[in-house]
């Protein structure tokens, strides 16, 4: 059995929401995966230490964006430490807020190989749509995210479209022994729960555990 660490919630996006898609996600994998939750960065990186099969983070960089906007909690250290883990064989899963406030310079945004710029206000749907034409997409009011993507040097699994334009919304590459994905949906529950996102999550969260589900 795999064991996938998350770290899951922060300042906008609710903990409990976070675990019950993530669990949803899972469904019945429990025979191939064992779901660990951390509750801070700290014990995130105690975690890593341990070696899991993947990290899922989902949490901003910001610990408190209203009273201390420039409060981050990703170290020069915390960045170099989840970039030896990946290029040691670590899988990775960088999902919504996981990409969002980390510095376009640092260590983790590079072997992510993209990151958040901006979101419009949630009173548009939001349309994803796999690049494998085969692939159902999914469609609910959300964040839509915008993202700087290294598109020439990943692979573009997933994009969405909304009355405010079109992005890439899912990527993934190996990184050194490790593998790499990036997530942007979703923000609400509507969306967090919905069947078609929920496969999505699960099909890369397996795939960052070495667990071919592509």
């Amino acid at each position: 059995m795999k064991k996938v660490v998350a770290l899951a919630g922060d300042f906008y996006h609710k903990e409990e929401l976070a675990r019950e898609a993530l669990l949803q996600a899972f469904g019945g994998s429990a025979a191939e995966v064992e779901l660990h939750f951390v509750t801070d960065p700290n014990a995130l990186m105690t975690a890593i230490a341990d070696s899991p099969a993947a990290v899922i983070l989902f949490a901003e960089n910001r610990t408190d964006p209203q009273a201390s906007p420039d409060a981050t909690w990703m170290t020069a250290d915390f960045s170099e430490q989840i970039v030896r883990y990946v290029e040691g064989g670590g899988g990775w899963l960088a999902w919504h807020s996981g990409l969002a406030s980390y510095p376009a310079d640092s260590g983790y945004v590079r072997m992510l190989r993209g990151y958040f710029l901006s979101h419009p206000e949630q009173h548009r749907p939001v349309r994803y749509s796999p690049v494998d034409e085969e692939a159902a997409g999914f469609e609910y009011l959300d964040e839509h995210y915008f993202v700087q993507c290294e598109e020439r040097n990943t692979e573009v699994f997933l994009r969405s479209f909304s009355a405010d334009g079109q992005s890439v919304a899912g990527w993934r590459h190996s990184f050194g022994a490790g593998r790499v994905s990036c997530l942007t949906p979703a923000h609400r529950a509507e969306g967090l729960l919905d069947a078609g996102f929920s496969r999505t999550l699960f099909r890369e969260i397996m795939w960052t555990a070495g667990l071919n589900h592509l």
